[in-house]
C-alpha cells in the first residue's frame, strides 16, 4: 500500500492499494514529480522478514516506468511497534511518495 501525505497539518492522506486502480489526480501528480527531476521515494520497511526484498522489487518497479531522484530506506527496530515520531518526520520530508509493506 502506497501512502502519501498531502502537507504537514492538513491531515490529507492518500492511500493507494495495488489492487485498485490508480485515481486520476494521483497519477497527475505523479507526471509532475517525474516531470521535475524525477520522484523523491520513501521506503518504510517494517522489520518483517522478507519486506525488504518486496520493497526493493517495488522501487525498481517504479525506477522502470518513471525517473527516480531520490530514495530515502528506513527500517523499524521492531514489526510490533509504530514508527518512531523521529523517523516518520524524517521520511515525510525527505520523501514525496512512501511504501511500506509487511512480509513473511
Amino acid at each position: 500500500m502506497t501512502v502519501r501525505n498531502e502537507g504537514a497539518g492538513n491531515g490529507k492522506v492518500f492511500l493507494i492499494s495495488p489492487e485498485a486502480p490508480v485515481p486520476q489526480g494521483e497519477a497527475a501528480g505523479a507526471q509532475r514529480e517525474a516531470s521535475s527531476g524525477g520522484l523523491r521515494i520513501g521506503v518504510l520497511d517494517n522489520s518483517k522478514s522478507n519486506a525488504d526484498h518486496l520493497l526493493k522489487m517495488i522501487i525498481e518497479g517504479v525506477g522502470r516506468q518513471m525517473p527516480v531522484a531520490s530514495v530515502v530506506s528506513l527500517r523499524k527496530a521492531n514489526p510490533s511497534t509504530p514508527a518512531p515520531k523521529a523517523m516518520l518526520d524524517q521520511i515525510e520530508a525527505e520523501a514525496d511518495f512512501v511504501v511500506s509493506a509487511m512480509a513473511d
